[in-house]
């Protein structure tokens, strides 16, 4: 089998979700032996594609599936052509109206029009993956036509092996000391950064953002009032050439997001055995247990409570990551990719993927 595993505009995402999500994708298709194309184009682009190959055959390559991770041009594209050459179609919905709010500068004006856009694009696909029953819910009621199946991001178990070793390394380099409480990924208001910021306004702790931030007039007024003063006892690293410095140097994973169609990041922490403290979001509620693998809170005080109460009681956050390791066990990229496949297999054999 010979899959199209397609994120437009790649090389310009950084280190965001959808990227991580996309590659871990190709990564549990290769522990199953599959075949993955990751361009759709007969070369590194359609240019170059259509130049070698002018009059000498497609500028498209070979693959029986397609799988686009992102809503971009070189998607629709791809969508286009699979119709045409009845090749099954799979979008996965990364991106929804919802989780775009609040991201950058005029976001919010953006998301409607978007949400327009979204409800056309992925109706086009044969099935529709997304990260959560959540995500399923909110796609349905644009409405999405398109048969939509919910399916892990997972998270790469052995890519975090060895994060302990960066503990003294990292604390030095940002300057940490005692109980730190911690999240990673980029800083975005959506993600609960007034939160995050206002919380270590109220506690001793020292706290740090292991992430990229934008510094361009694109940054919302929030993101750029908090990262240009910051609470003296905050510190935002900006990019981190490897995440295992971020689960090497905290102790708490505090992550105060207001909306998320899963949360890779959480399920790294919790791989990482990290206690880790989350807002009582829906989405949450299909994969993590208040007082079993986290603790869940919905205003600053409870927040405040629950990251006073894991910094004064090691043996509380032990539990909790233990705990915490075994659910992201149950998304490792071995079950993804078992998952995937058997999709595939389905649509190619013309029956219904989301009874698989």
């Amino acid at each position: 089998m010979r899959v199209l595993n397609y994120l437009d505009f790649e090389r310009y995402l950084g280190p965001s979700g959808i990227r991580t999500a996309a590659s871990q994708q190709r990564t549990a298709l290769a522990g199953q032996g599959v075949t993955v194309e990751t361009s759709p184009w007969n070369g590194r682009n359609p240019v170059t594609a259509a130049v070698s190959n002018l009059g000498d055959g497609s500028l498209w390559a070979d693959f029986d599936v397609a799988h686009c991770n992102t809503v971009g041009p070189g998607s629709v594209a791809v969508a286009k052509y699979a119709k045409r050459q009845d090749i099954p179609l799979i979008l996965h919905a990364h991106v929804t109206r919802e989780d775009f709010q609040e991201s950058f500068r005029g976001s919010n004006l953006a998301s409607k029009p978007l949400g327009t856009y979204l409800r056309w694009f992925y109706s086009q696909a044969d099935l529709v993956l997304c990260p959560s029953e959540y995500t399923e819910r909110v796609l349905e009621s644009y409405p999405v036509t398109a048969p939509i199946r919910p399916i892990t991001n997972g998270v790469d178990l052995s890519g975090l092996e060895g994060y302990e070793k960066f503990r003294a390394s990292a604390r030095e380099k940002h300057d940490l000391d005692g109980v730190v409480v911690f999240a990673v990924g980029q800083v975005f208001e959506r993600k609960g950064l007034s939160t995050f910021c206002r919380v270590a306004q109220q506690t001793p702790y020292e706290f740090a953002w292991f992430g990229p931030y934008s510094t361009t007039p694109l940054a919302s007024s929030t993101v750029k009032h908090w990262t240009e003063n910051p609470p003296e006892n905050v510190t935002f690293t900006g990019w981190v050439e490897d995440i295992r410095e971020a689960f090497g140097a905290g102790d708490i994973y505090l992550f105060p997001t207001k909306t998320e169609n899963q949360g890779i990041a959480v399920l790294e922490a919790m791989a990482a055995e990290k206690a880790v403290v989350i807002r009582d979001i829906p989405v949450f509620d299909e994969f993590f247990t208040d007082g079993e693998d986290c603790l869940k809170a919905e205003t600053d005080a409870e927040f405040r409570a629950a990251v006073e109460r894991l910094a004064e009681n090691p043996d509380l956050r032990e539990r909790l990551g233990e705990n915490a390791r075994e659910t992201a066990e149950t998304h490792s990229l071995d079950r993804v990719g078992t998952q995937l496949v058997d999709i595939y297999e389905t649509l190619l054999e013309g029956d219904d993927p989301t009874t698989v």
